[in-house]
Formats: structure tokens, sequence, C-alpha cells
């Protein structure tokens, strides 16, 4: 039988903590509850997680801080728990590289669903990460190799992308020169659609343009279609 995921919970309110401990056990997910970001550490140099919840409103150091010292050590998914409203935050996690966010209060339903979506895409992903059959992918000079998740320059040099980054690329190079619109890519990428203020694909797309140097405003590679959504505007050849 297959080993149950193992996962951190991170939230200063032991009501949560207890009561998403109780109910992802239940389901056959592995928790370690943690109520701020000093315990989270020392219960990530301890232990081997396959995803994080993490509330951004911690007392102390941040969630934000804490998810910015983890992306430092690991690409390991992060799921935020954000207060309603807090849109800025939200974003900045994103930024930050966070896999998905639910905002409070949630349904554990719902929180489940997310989980389970992440854990699918990261177990997607490191198939493929092990598929040494998967041929690299050149557009407009640069190079994606599926088999070991990494984007290489122009000059042969890797450039660091985060999970969500790495998805997200990989998405519109295998979809080259069709439009792809945010509802469709956040289906393709969180298995949801997007709520009207789900900003979460343009700020992936923005850090994207940075990395591959393409000035967002004149963006020749990544463009933007009004009304519509985003294209890959390369030609694609495998190598």
């Amino acid at each position: 039988m297959d080993q149950p995921p193992h996962i951190m919970v991170v939230d200063d309110d032991r009501d949560i903590r207890d009561l998403l401990a109780r109910f992802l056990e239940k389901h056959r997910i592995r928790v370690t509850a943690v109520r701020d970001a000093r315990d989270a550490r020392r219960a990530w140099a301890n232990g081997h997680y396959q995803l994080i919840v993490l509330d951004l409103m911690l007392p102390g150091e941040s969630g934000l801080d804490f998810a910015r010292w983890l992306r430092g050590q690991s690409d390991v998914p992060i799921v935020m728990l954000t207060a309603m409203g807090e849109e800025t935050d939200r974003i900045i996690g994103l930024e930050l590289g966070a896999d998905d966010y639910v905002p409070k209060p949630f349904n554990p339903r719902e929180l489940l669903a997310r989980i389970r979506a992440v854990l699918r895409r990261a177990g997607d992903s490191a198939g493929q990460r092990h598929d040494g059959t998967a041929r690299p992918l050149r557009f407009a000079g640069w190079t994606l190799e599926p088999a070991r998740r990494r984007l290489l320059n122009p000059d042969g040099a890797e450039v660091a992308l985060t999970g969500g980054e790495y998805d997200l690329l990989l998405a519109l190079v295998e979809r080259a020169n069709r439009v792809l619109t945010r509802d469709m890519l956040l289906d393709l990428l969180r298995g949801r659609q997007a709520g009207p203020f789900d900003r979460a694909i343009d700020v992936a797309i923005s850090r994207l343009r940075r990395k591959l140097e393409d000035d967002g405003r004149n963006a020749q590679l990544i463009k933007t279609v009004r009304g519509g959504g985003y294209v890959l505007a390369a030609t694609v050849e495998h190598a």
C-alpha cells in the first residue's frame, strides 16, 4: 500500500490545527501541525514533507517571511491560508512561488481538494523529472528540459524556476502560438476556475517574463491577448 503523503500545517489557531489534523488524517494524509514559523523551521529540519499548508498571519515571523525562507530551501508545494480580502498578501505569496491559496474561513473539504490537486501535480512533475525519454524543447534560443525540469538560457546557463513557474512555462511551450485564457491556464495548473479578482496567472506571467528577459511593456515572447489571455509567440522544436 502506498505511503500516505506527509504535510505540515502551520497555523497559530489551535482549533484550526486540530480540526485539519483530524480531518486530513481521516482522508489518509499524515499531518504535522505547528503554531508558528519557529516551530515550522524545527519541524522542517526533522522531517520530510510533500506539501506545506501555511497561514500567512502568524505571530512573530510572518507566513510570508517563512515562505520566502522555505523557497530558499526547497520547491516543496505551498498552499497558503489567507484572510478574506487580503489580496495584497495573497499576490505577494504567489510571487514567492506558492502553488495555491484558500481564503479563510474555508471549508475543510475544499482545502482537501486543493491539497490533492497540488499533490497530484507535484507527483506528475516528479514522474516527468525521472523520465529520461522526455526530449528538450527549444524556443527563441531557450531550452526547456522536461526530464530535469530546468530552463537554460541562450548561453546554456540554468535559470532558476519555482515549481509553479516551470509548470506554467511548460503549458505555454507545449501549446505555442495558441491563445490560452486565464481560466484555461488555471484549469491546467490548479484544476479550478479563476475568480474575478484572481491575479495568480498575471503574477506568474510577469515573473516568467522577467526570467525570460522579455520586457513586460513590450513583450515579444509571451504576449498578452487583449480580452483573451496569453500566447507563447515562438516556434518550438524538439532537440
